[in-house]
């Protein structure tokens, strides 16, 4: 059994190992960059709870979100 330092949490199996920066020092850069590109993401779909009336009605909204998000990034790059 492998056990967080940080954490405490105990776990039987681990699949590869990532290394996190010591205590009170931040994160790289690659990592911060990361980050800021995630937080840019735009899903195109409008907040909100939809009801559909059936599973048509939900792909058609789907794809015409799917499809604007892909003409903006085209025209922004």
């Amino acid at each position: 059994m492998d056990r967080d330092d940080r954490t405490g949490e105990a776990f039987l199996r681990v699949v590869g190992r990532r290394t996190a920066p010591p205590l009170g020092q931040p994160p790289p850069p690659a990592s911060r960059d990361a980050l800021t590109a995630m937080a840019r993401y735009r899903t195109r779909a409008p907040k909100g709870i939809f009801v559909y009336r059936n599973h048509a009605e939900m792909e058609a909204d789907r794809l015409r979100w799917t499809v604007d998000a892909m003409i903006e990034r085209a025209r922004h790059g």
